[in-house]
């Protein structure tokens, strides 16, 4: 493994960094640092490719600012997607973990979750950051998670003020708007949560048709499940929250002609085809880049968050909306105030979205039932 990755760090696959910043990240300078601030030494270690147009490109994107910034170097190491790839995650991260160079080791999703409570545990000196994960709560681990119930609200604000907007195109006069969700869990509902009470808030009297595909990998479920949503009950406007299953909803609005789609986590309209980009409107982020950011400014200000489950609002820049191509384009004007309202209500603290993670009321599942067309 030792071999392996001094291959990798000595590779293309090592991407360190900005020109000018003094040529590889495996070592701290602090050239660049104001003062005696401490410049950091990080380790991104993507499991998976650069490339993705979502939470590792994301990633990159915050830490290379933060290194020309001069308040990091840092070094990724892109570990691969495969599943040959990923018998060696555990390893990667142990070498790193055992070399001692880094300040901080960045790692995401619960895809690592389990490979990181075993490495974190042999190296207790370790300091760790995974974002998107709440799997472990670990002494020397920070878990950045993303606020989604208040993403949902800004979500919920767009659809229900775009769906009765009929000088737009495919927009019907029905106040119906529909949700696509992977499976009916917490972290699904979660969105879900957002979205319906996002909606009401534009309009008390919005229908929302939600159905759930069961898994995060049936994109042919997911179209059939938003056909039914848009010919039966006139859905014009679809959040698909369900991975790559929901993408078949995006192909239901493209073939029908009488509807679009909303992505989720990242772009979608920046990895789609062109075909399916034309058809989706905007998406609900999870910026991953600026909650490292954010990160980064409470530990120079002194703020220990290790060993703590840290959730990201809007107001740390966790959480947004895209804002640019189709939404600026074809998006109404009055719709953009209703959606500008919506975000600042939630960052304000005028509106406190409740969450559906760790509600014992099954408050979510009876207003879900409520709106139904």
């Amino acid at each position: 493994m030792k071999k392996l990755l001094s291959l990798l760090l000595a590779s293309t696959l090592t991407v360190s960094m900005l020109a000018g910043c003094g040529g590889g990240g495996d070592t701290t300078t602090d050239d660049t640092a104001s003062g005696d601030q401490k410049v950091y030494n990080v380790c991104n270690l993507v499991n998976g490719n650069l490339g993705d147009k979502s939470f590792f490109d994301s990633a990159e994107a915050g830490l290379a600012e933060l290194q020309e910034a001069g308040r990091i170097t840092y070094t990724t190491i892109e570990m691969g997607g495969s599943t040959e790839d990923e018998a060696k995650w555990e390893g990667y991260l142990d070498e790193v973990s055992a070399s001692g160079e880094y300040d901080l080791i960045v790692i995401g999703t619960y895809q690592m979750s389990e490979y990181l409570k075993n490495v974190s545990e042999k190296y207790p000196d370790q300091k760790y950051l995974i974002y998107d994960d709440t799997t472990y709560t670990l002494p020397n681990v920070v878990n950045l998670s993303y606020a989604q119930n208040d993403l949902g609200y800004m979500i919920g604000a767009f659809a229900a003020a775009m769906t009765t907007d009929t000088s737009v195109d495919k927009i019907n006069e029905d106040a119906v708007i529909g949700f696509v969700g992977g499976v009916d869990s917490p972290v699904i509902n979660d969105f879900l949560y957002g979205y319906i009470l996002g909606a009401q808030s534009v309009n008390p009297d919005i229908k929302v048709d939600t159905r759930y595909i069961g898994n995060y990998i049936d994109p042919a479920k997911g179209k059939e499940l938003a056909e039914s949503m848009i010919n039966d009950n006139n859905c014009d406007i679809i959040w698909g929250v369900a991975g790559n299953a929901g993408n078949g909803a995006a192909e239901a609005c493209l073939e029908t002609g009488k509807a679009y789609f909303i992505g989720v986590d990242s772009d979608q309209e920046a990895t789609f085809s062109a075909e399916m980009a034309a058809i989706t409107l905007t998406s609900g982020l999870k910026n991953i880049g600026d909650s490292l950011v954010w990160f980064f400014d409470q530990w120079d200000a002194g703020e220990e968050m290790f060993g703590q489950q840290i959730l990201i609002g809007s107001n740390e820049g966790g959480v947004g909306m895209v804002t640019d191509k189709n939404y600026a384009t074809i998006v109404p004007d009055g719709v953009k105030e209703s959606v500008d309202a919506a975000i600042a209500a939630v960052s304000n603290g005028d509106v406190d979205v409740p969450s559906a993670i760790g509600d014992e009321t099954n408050a979510v599942a009876e207003l879900r039932e409520s709106v139904r067309p």
